[in-house]
């Protein structure tokens, strides 16, 4: 028997269209959200019901929290699937569900605010055991940077936003006479794409590799992994290709970086 009678799935695209089969197959009914301009779009054929959201920008309509849990309220949803993109990592959207008692298909509000920070998300792996680059504590705008960390950490070092990402508020520094300029250039840039400029240092290591791992949690603490994705083929910070198996990695380290993406998920307490 299904857990739940409807579900509302608040996205478009291939992603809304794969979420919208698998509900239909485990026999759960469907509602699926659209702009003006998807009124026609595979999606919105495919659900059992689809809703207008009554605009054609992503801000009136995908992006807009409190119309969809209307909505999904208004259609006798008992969950929300937020796909991925939009507002599936956005934490005041998974509390707003559950204030409006939805259950979010995804990872709780305290879980995507720590995932989402860099800086805390290093040290919640560092607790669970999984190795990191080294790097420095935060920094914000008119504090100092002691010398020494750079000097710790080694050139080159990047200096990273905290928050966001695409590669919004990076910059690679090879000198520390540049440091200063990097940090108060990155921390602007970061403020004006995330609302915070908060950024901190890290090893910059040249010509990595850029491998993911998808994992996959349920919430009675069951942890999987998916094995892992070849991303490093990359143009302005955004992939272009995605590759599995990766032909960087052999049996050994497959198996570490695995373990390590598990015990990272569940020390998160990703779900």
């Amino acid at each position: 028997m299904s857990v739940f009678s409807k579900v509302l799935v608040a996205n478009r695209g291939e992603i809304a269209v794969r979420v919208l089969q698998t509900l239909q197959a485990m026999g759960i009914a469907t509602a699926a959200v659209y702009a003006d301009p998807d009124a026609n779009a595979p999606h919105v054929a495919l659900a059992d019901e689809a809703f207008p959201l009554g605009g054609s920008t992503a801000e009136e309509t995908y992006l807009d929290r409190r119309k969809i849990i209307e909505l999904a309220l208004r259609c006798g949803a008992e969950a929300v699937h937020p796909g991925y993109g939009f507002l599936a990592e956005n934490p005041a959207f998974s509390k707003e569900c559950a204030e409006a008692g939805l259950v979010f298909i995804g990872p709780s509000p305290e879980t995507i605010e720590l995932l989402g920070d860099k800086i805390r998300s290093k040290e919640s792996a560092i607790q669970a055991g999984v190795p990191v680059v080294p790097s420095s504590p935060v920094w914000t705008p008119g504090e100092s940077q002691p010398d020494d960390l750079s000097s710790q950490i080694g050139f080159p070092l990047l200096v990273k936003a905290a928050a966001g990402g695409g590669g919004r508020g990076m910059r690679i520094v090879e000198r520390v006479q540049d440091l200063d300029a990097a940090l108060e250039s990155a921390s602007r840039e970061a403020a004006s794409a995330f609302g915070d400029g908060r950024v901190f240092l890290e090893r910059y290591i040249p010509a990595a590799r850029h491998v993911e791992f998808q994992v996959l949690a349920d919430s009675a603490g069951n942890t999987i992994h998916l094995l892992e994705r070849e991303c490093s083929v990359q143009r302005r910070y955004q992939k272009v290709i995605e590759e599995t198996p990766s032909p960087a990695l052999n049996d050994d380290l497959r198996d570490r970086m695995a373990t390590s993406a598990v015990a990272m998920a569940m020390s998160a307490g990703y779900t």
